[in-house]
């Protein structure tokens, strides 16, 4: 079964790399337009020359509020609508015991991965899905469901993030709001834990590998695609079986 995005417009954060390229790629083979937005215009300017399809770029920090809006109208500029939103960017300038964390780090951790998707939420809504209902994508986390050494303040963003999503699909609806919550993926941002941890964990997952972005991108086209039309407000777990490890031999 083929699953098609045509006729549709998305805006991605955090797509210049990781599981937000992979999901503009994937976006745009399906038959999408796509603006890509992340910090870093260069950086976004080559992403965009890996697609093929019609794309675009906006550079903002997807913690900035103001930027979010001005990306989300040069996107109604560009293409007339916003038809998906995936808010993927995320950050984790902190990693260490949870009361260990300084204000100044906490803040931005929730700015980015909380605060930022409910704006940039609320900014597509106003501007093209009050009107013409959409989806809404939000990438969260495992570590949103269970406690993890560590990486407690970034989990605390993901665990809000969760709940965030059941929220607004209660509230926006017909517009659908769903999550994914992918498990330890081969990318960039999470570089010290592939490097450091990788190769234990695969060797005991079920599926016996990490999860690369194109993982994550399947799963994230499947739910903005009219063939998940009647799926909203839940959080899709995938990695790769690490939440049955050991309940079976």
């Amino acid at each position: 079964m083929e699953i098609s995005l045509a006729g549709k417009v998305a805006l991605i954060t955090g797509a210049s790399r990781g599981i937000g390229l992979a999901i503009a790629q994937s976006y745009a083979a399906a038959g999408a337009q796509v603006m890509l937005s992340s910090r870093k215009l260069d950086q976004l300017e080559i992403a965009a020359s890996t697609i093929a399809g019609e794309t675009a770029v906006f550079a903002a920090n997807a913690g900035d509020l103001d930027a979010a809006q001005r990306c989300v109208d040069a996107t109604i500029e560009r293409f007339g609508k916003i038809d998906i939103l995936v808010n993927n960017a995320a950050t984790n300038p902190y990693y260490g015991p949870t009361l260990g964390v300084d204000p100044s780090r906490y803040d931005k951790t929730f700015d980015v991965n909380l605060r930022g998707p409910l704006f940039w939420t609320k900014a597509v809504w106003e501007a093209s899905m009050k009107d013409n209902p959409g989806v809404v994508v939000n990438i969260a986390s495992v570590g949103g469901l269970r406690a993890e050494g560590a990486l407690g303040v970034y989990n605390l963003t993901k665990a809000a993030l969760i709940h965030l999503t059941r929220q607004l699909a209660g509230e926006l609806g017909p517009t659908r709001v769903v999550g994914i919550a992918p498990g330890l993926v081969q990318t960039a941002f999470a570089a010290h834990l592939v490097d450091n941890f990788g190769d234990t964990l695969a060797a005991n997952l079920p599926l016996r590998r990490l999860g690369v972005p194109q993982d994550i991108a399947n799963l994230a086209t499947f739910l903005a695609s009219d063939l998940g039309n009647w799926i909203t407000g839940e959080t899709y777990v995938i990695d790769g079986g690490a939440g049955v490890r050991g309940s079976v031999n």
